[in-house]
């Protein structure tokens, strides 16, 4: 018997991050190999033609979902004159932030105004508001963050969706450190975007661990495994360049996802799963 067709969001992080992976991840969106990408507006050398070349892509008919990622961590800088904390002008380490929101020393006037400001530059970038908003290294789900963002897009964009970052029920029983702190955090946020009334997807997969001994594409099948329609995978294709090594260490991992999506053995995975890149039913999910 033929499983029930399931349609998912396909999601390329650090749009913007470089021009390498910027390329990569508009291709992949050309061939039909991911449906949504979340935009870095904040990173150096992310510019207009960086964003009109994105949105060609959904000239006519609509290729793939755009959203904002929300980034609070170093190596990038505050789009706000005012936000604190910071060091040379930079936002700190995701562990220093973590720790920070955890203890609730954060600003909550400055998160909202930073908030604010990277909505303001990707509606300023696009021409629209974002689809949905997540979080660089997860960020929008720390104590502090999730509450100002949710205000925010309230305030902002109501009608878009936000990520959520647990997993399906039955993967639960693969453990590991990251993703069970993501099935912790996801827990509460998904309570307080529900008393919000904003939208989330019904279940997160894509978390794991960026060495250079992982091999996706054998990774890859096992996101798939129980993830319900409207489920959400995580993915960061690129190519690299000079531009990503000096922000990111998440480097050639990037090119190895890029080579698998494009891959036959990608598309043959998809129909031997019946599963589709598309707008799941609801919209676009159901809260």
């Amino acid at each position: 018997m033929q499983r029930a067709l399931r349609h998912i969001w396909l999601c390329a992080d650090d749009y913007g991050i470089s021009h390498g992976v910027n390329a990569a991840i508009r291709e992949l969106a050309i061939r039909g190999r991911l449906n949504a990408t979340s935009v870095m507006v904040l990173a150096p050398h992310f510019d207009r033609g960086d964003a009109r070349s994105l949105q060609m892509l959904n000239a006519g008919t609509k290729r793939v979902a755009l959203g904002l990622h929300l980034t609070l961590t170093g190596p990038f800088e505050p789009v706000s004159a005012s936000f604190e904390p910071v060091r040379d002008g930079r936002f700190p380490p995701m562990q220093t932030m973590q720790l920070k929101a955890l203890a609730r020393r954060l600003d909550r006037d400055a998160l909202k105004l930073e908030i604010a400001a990277q909505i303001h530059a990707f509606a300023g970038a696009f021409g629209h508001l974002p689809d949905f908003i997540d979080g660089h290294q997860h960020v929008h789900l720390f104590p502090q963050v999730r509450e100002a963002l949710l205000e925010a897009m309230t305030r902002m964009t109501p009608k878009a969706w936000t990520r959520q970052c647990g997993r399906a029920r039955g993967a639960k029983r693969l453990h590991g450190p990251k993703a069970l702190t993501l099935d912790i955090l996801s827990a509460n946020f998904r309570r307080k975007a529900t008393r919000a009334g904003i939208a989330t997807n019904p279940a997160f997969a894509g978390s794991y661990s960026f060495t250079k001994r992982a091999v996706f594409a054998r990774l890859f099948p096992g996101f798939l495994k129980g993830l319900p329609d409207g489920g959400l995978i995580m993915c960061h294709p690129g190519f690299v360049d000079a531009e990503l090594k000096r922000l990111d260490t998440l480097t050639h991992l990037r090119e190895r996802e890029y080579e698998y999506f494009m891959s036959d053995e990608f598309a043959q995975l998809l129909k031997a799963e019946n599963v589709a890149l598309g707008r799941p039913p609801g919209e676009p999910f159901q809260a």
